[in-house]
């Protein structure tokens, strides 16, 4: 074994006891002839002392921070007045008999963990950056939150689910990603900005309670909160009425907020109309927090169906074109229609949203209609879904969850992108892997693209014929 405990293993009960470890160079100083490196792994930090006798002491003399190295000695109590009071471990030692260096580390370019270093600079570097403690412990709690969904869900009866990562582009919406297909020529996939439509025609096929903790890409414009892929809690449930998803959801967010943070949320979360929130706090997403829960739940309720673009002339969905209106309405005043939709809220970001959909085809090609979308356009982008409403379909409604947006305001963040382990930067590049790149003459012939530079910088893309 190259290790036989953690760095954040050692307590006193292992003083006497040989023990190997590995990690990286925290710190490292030289007195005398006696050498000291705080060595850490994801575990923890241990203070490692070397003398002239060790083997590897001279070696250690020519290493820098973040080399990589493997230690191999006896836990020894430190001698008073030498603990570290900041470490759970500072009372111990580990007596290096042996060193083994697996890899030297050159200068940094920055420093780990200091947070004047620009995120251009820490994403370029992203696999030093991830070594520092506020990363490591966001990753591991986003590992943790991870897990207590999969823990309630189950124990909830709903099932997950993989759908289609190569999907088909649609209106409505953000912009799509687009792939091209080599097999079928001038043709393209649209990569999913949610798994919608899959997620009900799972209630259609009978899976009255699914989830997945899914990938979702929109071609969109970038701030803090966004991502051009994105990760997203989908849930779907079949014959329920908005209370039951509710109800369900409220559950399981105060669990994940005391399995993951400790924390106890009050229950149950406050309601408010969209016309309440919009009129009192002139925001769809209000932040209803007071002085000192630190955490404040809102469920935004009772949505218009559809707005009104000047531009377009035309009306757009407020959340998606497959949300139900209120049984109440009059499709000749689209103005006046309610949706059966509702978003959670928390500290003033939405973090969740969803509705209950529509089970029925004739209630769909009104509001197609509405929107402006033709019998042949639905029956090209979304004939499957009308073909399973006319096959019968139970009633059926779900939401949504930003895991990302979550995990930024429960951990502090100040961006989604510390919260993600490999994130693009705002301008929507990796600045670490050199992405998105160019690709070669061949790689785009075989799928019947070429790019036209003839004006100016301007890359233009056609297919050819």
């Amino acid at each position: 074994m190259l290790r036989t405990h953690t760095c954040g293993d050692l307590s006193e009960k292992e003083i006497g006891k040989k023990v190997k470890l590995c990690g990286w160079i925290e710190t490292i100083r030289a007195h005398g002839g006696v050498i000291f490196i705080d060595l850490r792994d994801r575990y923890g930090i241990i203070q490692v002392v070397l003398i002239k006798k060790s083997r590897g002491f001279e070696e250690a003399k020519g290493l820098g921070i973040e080399s990589c190295i493997r230690v191999s000695g006896e836990v020894v109590k430190r001698k008073a007045g030498t603990e570290n009071k900041d470490l759970p471990n500072g009372t111990i030692e580990v007596f290096c008999e042996e060193l083994e260096v697996f890899n030297k580390c050159p200068p940094l370019p920055f420093q780990i963990g200091d947070p004047s270093v620009n995120e251009d600079v820490r994403l370029k570097y992203r696999f030093l950056d991830l070594r520092s403690r506020k990363m490591q412990d966001n990753l591991v709690l986003r590992h943790k939150f991870n897990k207590e969904i999969h823990n309630y869900l189950d124990s909830q009866k709903f099932i997950s689910v993989e759908t289609p990562i190569l999907y088909k582009s649609t209106p409505e919406g953000a912009r799509d990603y687009l792939v091209p297909s080599r097999m079928h020529a001038g043709k393209f996939y649209g990569l999913p900005q949610s798994p919608q439509l899959f997620k009900q025609l799972l209630m259609m096929a009978g899976y009255d309670r699914y989830y997945q903790i899914a990938k979702c890409f929109r071609d969109e414009d970038l701030r803090a909160d966004r991502q051009p892929e994105f990760t997203q809690l989908d849930i779907e449930m079949s014959f329920i009425e908005r209370e039951d998803i509710i109800q369900t959801m409220e559950n399981m967010v105060v669990h994940l907020f005391k399995e993951v943070l400790g924390v106890k949320l009050k229950t149950p979360f406050p309601r408010m109309s969209y016309n309440e929130a919009m009129k009192k706090y002139n925001s769809d997403k209000p932040d209803i927090r007071k002085e000192g829960e630190k955490f404040a739940f809102l469920w935004v309720i009772d949505f218009p169906m559809f707005e009104w673009n000047d531009e377009d002339k035309r009306w757009y969905a407020k959340h998606h074109p497959f949300t139900s209106p209120t049984d109440d309405a009059d499709y000749t005043k689209p103005e006046g229609i309610k949706a059966k939709a509702y978003d959670l809220v928390l500290n003033g970001v939405e973090v969740a949203g969803g509705s209950i959909r529509i089970h029925d085809k004739e209630r769909q090609g009104k509001v197609f209609k509405i929107l402006g979308i033709s019998e042949k356009q639905a029956q090209e982008k979304f004939g499957f879904l009308l073909d399973a409403l006319a096959h019968g379909a139970p009633p059926h409604g779900g939401i949504a969850f930003g895991i990302d947006r979550l995990l930024q305001i429960m951990t502090g963040s100040e961006s989604i992108r510390d919260v993600i382990a490999f994130p693009k930067n705002k301008a929507a590049q990796d600045v670490m892997i050199d992405t998105p790149s160019e690709v070669s003459e061949k790689q785009l012939k075989e799928v019947f693209i070429k790019v036209d530079t003839s004006k100016g910088s301007l890359k233009k893309i056609k297919t050819l014929k």
